[in-house]
This record gives C-alpha cells, sequence and structure tokens, in this order.
C-alpha cells in the first residue's frame, strides 16, 4: 500500500529538506490540498546599500545626464541640419555688410530679409565655423537656396560683389570728377581742389558698395604714378623730354589726337620729330584746351580761324615746345607710344576720311592730303544736305 501510493504521487507526499529534495517520510494529504498551487516565495528583502540615499541621487544624475545628452544630441542634429539645409531663398539675391556689423546684426537683418529661417542658428554655426575670423563687410551675392553654411563662407571669405568703374583715355580731370559724382554705388563728397592735370590713370577700377569717391581718385593718383615709372624707365634714350612731366603732356596730346591704337605710336613719331627740330607742333586739341579748359569744347561749338590764331599758353600754333600742362589724361598706351616712337620721316598728318590718318614727310604732301580729306568733308555735307531735303519732302506729303 504504501509502495503503490509512493508510485503515483497520489494524495501522498513526502516532507523535504530546505534544498528542495525529497526525505523523511511521506505525509498523506487531502485531494483539495493537493490541487492548491504552491505559495511563491517572497522576494529577498532590499540590502541596505540600494536604500542609501547617495545611490538613489547616483542614479538620478545618471538617468539625468543620459537626458540631456539624448535631447544635446538631437538639439546638435536639428541645428546642424538646419545649418547646412537648403536655404529659404527662392531667387538670387543681394545683401549688404555694413563695416563694423556685429554677428547677430547680420544674422537679424538675414533672416529679416528672408534669406534664413533661424538667427540663433545662423549666429551658432557661424561662430563654430568662423572661431577667431570675421564675417566681412561687403555686399554679396546670395544665390537661391544657398544655405548657412554657404552664406557664411561667402562672407568669411569677402568675395563680394565688384562694380566697375571706367576713365577712358583722354578725359580731363573735371571730367573725371563729372564721372565720380554721377557714380551711384560710390559714396562722398570729392577734395574741392581737384588734382593736376594728368594725375590720373584711365582705367577700369573694380570696388565694393560702400568705397568713397576719394578712395577711388586715390586709387587712379597711385596708378598713373606706378605706371609713369615703369614707362619712363623703359623710354628711348634720344627722346627730346627732359622729365617724365614732359612725357605726360605730349601724351595727353597723342591721346587726343587719334583713338586707333595702332596709330598711336606713329602720331607720336611725327610729333618727336617736329620737336627735334624746333617746329610747332600746332596740334587742334591744344586749341580747344586752351580756350575751355578742363571742362571741354561745347558739342555745338565750331573751331574758328580766329581760335587758331589766338594766343594762350597751350595754342601750340602759336607757342613753342609743350604747353605748360598736359590737356588731359592719356592712358598708359598713349604714353609708351611717347616713350617708344615710330622711327619714320613724317612731319604731318591729316585725316583720311576712314577714322585714321594720312601721314606725310613733306609739306606737299601734307597739302595733298588735306585737300583730299576737304574733298571728303564736302561730298558728305552734300549727302547729309541731300538726304535732309529728302526727309523734309517725305515728311511734307506725308502731312499733305
Amino acid at each position: 500500500m504504501n509502495e503503490r501510493n509512493s508510485q503515483k504521487g497520489g494524495i501522498f507526499g513526502r516532507a523535504g529538506d530546505k534544498s528542495g529534495k525529497e526525505s523523511g517520510p511521506i505525509v498523506p494529504v487531502s485531494p483539495s490540498q493537493a490541487l492548491k498551487p504552491e505559495k511563491a516565495p517572497q522576494p529577498p528583502k532590499r540590502s541596505r546599500r540600494a536604500r542609501n540615499q547617495i545611490v538613489v541621487f547616483l542614479n538620478f544624475v545618471l538617468s539625468l545626464v543620459i537626458l540631456v545628452l539624448v535631447l544635446g544630441v538631437g538639439v546638435f542634429w536639428y541645428g546642424k541640419t538646419e545649418f547646412e539645409g537648403e536655404g529659404p531663398l527662392d531667387r538670387t539675391t543681394n545683401y549688404m555688410v555694413r563695416e563694423g556689423a556685429a554677428l547677430n546684426q547680420i544674422a537679424r537683418g538675414l533672416e529679416r530679409e528672408g534669406i534664413i529661417t533661424n538667427q540663433r542658428v545662423f549666429s551658432l554655426g557661424a561662430k563654430s565655423v568662423l572661431g577667431d575670423d570675421t564675417l566681412k563687410a561687403g555686399e554679396y551675392e546670395i544665390k537661391a537656396g544657398s544655405s548657412m553654411r554657404e552664406i557664411v563662407d561667402l562672407m568669411q571669405s569677402g568675395k563680394s560683389i565688384l562694380h566697375a568703374f571706367t576713365v577712358p583715355e583722354g578725359q580731363t580731370v573735371a571730367q573725371v570728377f563729372q564721372r565720380l559724382r554721377e557714380e551711384p554705388v560710390l559714396v562722398g563728397d570729392l577734395p574741392e581742389e581737384m588734382p593736376a592735370e594728368g594725375a590720373l590713370l584711365p582705367e577700369t577700377y573694380k570696388f565694393s558698395r560702400g568705397t568713397s569717391r576719394i578712395e577711388i581718385l586715390e586709387q587712379m593718383e597711385r596708378a598713373q604714378t606706378r605706371a609713369l615709372e615703369q614707362i619712363w624707365a623703359r623710354r628711348a634714350s634720344d627722346l627730346p623730354l627732359e622729365t617724365p612731366e614732359e612725357l605726360v603732356i605730349l601724351a595727353s596730346i597723342v591721346e587726343k589726337e587719334t583713338a586707333r591704337a595702332d596709330e598711336r605710336p606713329r602720331v607720336a613719331g611725327v610729333f618727336i620729330n617736329r620737336l627735334n627740330r624746333g617746329m610747332r607742333l600746332q596740334s587742334d586739341p591744344t586749341i580747344i584746351y586752351g580756350l575751355f579748359g578742363g571742362e571741354g569744347k561745347p558739342s555745338d561749338r565750331p573751331i574758328y580761324r580766329s581760335d587758331i590764331d589766338k594766343p594762350t599758353p597751350y595754342n601750340t600754333y602759336v607757342i613753342d615746345g609743350l604747353p605748360p600742362t598736359p590737356i588731359a589724361n592719356p592712358g598708359r598706351e598713349a604714353m609708351e607710344a611717347v616713350a617708344n616712337p615710330s622711327r619714320t620721316n613724317d612731319l604731318y598728318f591729316v585725316a583720311d576720311g576712314t577714322g585714321g590718318h594720312a601721314f606725310a614727310e613733306t609739306l606737299d604732301d601734307h597739302n595733298s592730303n588735306v585737300a583730299r580729306w576737304r574733298r571728303i568733308e564736302a561730298e558728305r555735307e552734300q549727302a547729309a544736305a541731300e538726304e535732309a531735303a529728302k526727309q523734309a519732302g517725305e515728311e511734307a506729303s506725308g502731312g499733305n
């Protein structure tokens, strides 16, 4: 009986030791007790170390640090995405960074103009990129869709928009001053006293918005000084010119006589030959400068025969040698032409009707060239008169 119940398990059980192994005699139990689940063991009690307040605080701090790190990574990723992502501009625009503007001021302006979306992200990102560098003043062309990073790189480079101020060869200082006054991108006033005639080099000068008129003027003076020093050092050794100033005077006359680059050395050679022979230069532009100065001749004012004979310090039909000052600002090519003129025997030249000149070694040949030019002028005047009469007739018939 005991052996059979022991094998079936049934309503009998054995007393066990604390290790769970069966030992001792079999203890009978009722069916209801056998069906009851065994009672779960009690959880182990927390150790005193785990209940310590310092451990609790350290756990809190660690959790907080992890949370801050997660938030920091998220904020960094958001800022990086915003800073390097495509910007809101839908068309290319210009933006002016004023001299001395602070980073936050630039950021506010960019956000106000709709060029960036968040000035704080721009400021923080710019600081991380720039380090000890700064954003340069100037006017910048910002392409459509430019990111904040691209804008920072552009303004850090200083590659601002450059405007051009061009002075044509042969303009007087007074005419250059007028052009400077009329240039809308330049700022500031010009000095009351003008530089000497011939002291400015006609060229194209690049500048950024906000550049002053005086800065451009000073740049032109420095450029002329450098150019003249170089050209004077490379001049022919047998020129009848004593100083660099005399070279500029003659170059200004050459500049006013011809606009063709291929003719300048030959025109210069004519004047050099005349100076060497003690002949007067007889240049019409010197008459005009003597009468009207740097302001120039009015377009509707012809040159009269009395003007040719009228004595002025500049009239080379009356005076010997060079006039006292240049009559304009010659370009580099005109000065180089005077420094190394063509080696010819030409003493005369006159317009040939094609935009150039006919040169001659003798007075007879020159007179023939003059007669030919006068016939061309007469034919042109007759053709112009016939055209005007034709247009007047067409207008009259159209009115009827």
